[in-house]
């Protein structure tokens, strides 16, 4: 039978690059003690508030279907919340809503490229990253973030990837993997340079309020010079522990939404409403959820450098915001799906390799910080024994 390239184009993007989370829960069901350090989940349960917002909601026949911008108590929450933010006004026809960071990612890829075009993106990068861009018929052109530059990305190395074909910038501030987070003037740069070559920026934000210590968070989105080029992507599944819940959205420019409305009502009419009203009630209240979150994960980063770095030769990277800490693992080994496999078998201790996040990230793994702190030290025990074990 004949099937559309795009499935050829996405082969292996999908859940092959998640086998140890796989690998991890095939353990624990044969009775293993795993301690599973893989997926970014958030480290409490959605808030009892919330779950309440959205069964009141249904009790009270908000089921129906939706309009397909978005629910008009979501868009109201949206505008407050980005206009109080980035102090200047942001009107509902600069929002989509959608049912989550990826879905939305996939519409403004699917909106802004087409066959043929280029999309320059920092490498390493999160694990669906070039499935979403490959999806729309784009190439996706990585360029390397370098440990030395706190894994941020450059203009300068931007600039030389640049060709003809390229359409946009994708950035990812707060960064998955790495936790690092773009600097004004490094956006600044970004956006002249977007801007002198006629190109997007789309930047996803989902990270936005895990900064970690304190550290100030700069959207792509607060220079008004680039907001007629910038698009920029969230959810609530990280910072209200709702990834379940799919609830997500897209702001850019009036023009973009317009066009790519249309699209948006093709893949799914509308969203849920009793979740839209869910989302508005989560987004219009401070971020002490995610601040505490944050928090108690800068909190594991730490441990992990304290019981970890120097030992056997490993090194550990810590992030400025987000779920994940970085261990550089080359000097034990070059293939870092092997070592985690190896790793999960001897220890019961299941990391991401890097090799899954890009080429730039082989020799590394990306841990999550959501285990508790006692599992957290349990996890750096049990590694350190296994590569002062390996390096004998």
């Amino acid at each position: 039978m004949k099937y559309a390239r795009v499935t050829e184009q996405l082969a292996g993007l999908g859940s092959d690059k998640w086998i140890l989370n796989a690998a991890a829960k095939r353990r624990q069901a044969e009775g293993h003690r795993v301690i599973n350090l893989t997926i970014g989940e958030p480290d409490v349960p959605t808030p009892d508030s919330l779950i309440e917002t959205a069964c009141t909601a249904m009790r009270a026949g908000r089921t129906g279907y939706s309009n397909g911008r978005g629910e008009a108590v979501l868009l109201d929450a949206l505008s407050r919340r980005y206009t109080t933010r980035l102090n200047r006004p942001f009107g509902h026809d600069r929002f989509l809503c959608l049912p989550g960071t990826q879905t939305s990612l996939y519409l403004v890829f699917s909106t802004i490229c087409e066959p043929g075009c280029e999309v320059i993106l920092g490498d390493p990068m999160y694990a669906t990253y070039e499935g979403i861009v490959r999806a729309s018929g784009a190439v996706p052109v990585p360029v390397r973030l370098k440990p030395e530059q706190n894994f941020r990305l450059q203009a300068a190395d931007v600039a030389a990837a640049i060709t003809p074909a390229t359409r946009a910038i994708f950035l990812n501030t707060p960064h998955n993997p790495t936790g690092a987070i773009l600097q004004p003037a490094e956006l600044r740069a970004l956006g002249e340079l977007a801007r002198a070559h006629d190109l997007w920026i789309v930047s996803d934000e989902v990270y936005g309020d895990l900064a970690h210590d304190g550290r100030p968070f700069t959207s792509a989105l607060a220079d008004p010079e680039f907001e007629d080029r910038t698009i920029v992507t969230a959810s609530i599944s990280k910072s209200h522990a709702a990834p379940g819940f799919r609830s997500g959205w897209a702001v850019g420019p009036a023009e973009f939404t317009h066009r790519a409305l249309p699209l948006s009502e093709t893949m799914l009419f509308g969203s849920q409403p009793f979740i839209a009203d869910m989302t508005a009630e989560a987004i219009a209240s401070p971020p002490t959820l995610a601040q505490g979150m944050a928090a108690r994960m800068a909190r594991r980063a730490q441990i992990l450098f304290d019981r970890l770095d120097g030992v056997a030769g490993l090194r550990v990277h810590r992030p400025e915001a987000g779920m994940f800490a970085l261990i550089d693992i080359s000097a034990l080994s070059d293939d870092s799906l092997a070592f985690a496999l190896e790793l999960l078998e001897a220890t019961d201790v299941a990391m991401m390799p890097g090799a899954s996040f890009g080429a730039a990230l082989e020799g590394w793994l990306r841990v999550a910080l959501n285990a508790s702190d006692a599992d957290t030290e349990e996890a750096c025990a049990r590694i350190a024994a296994y590569a002062m074990q390996k390096a004998a």
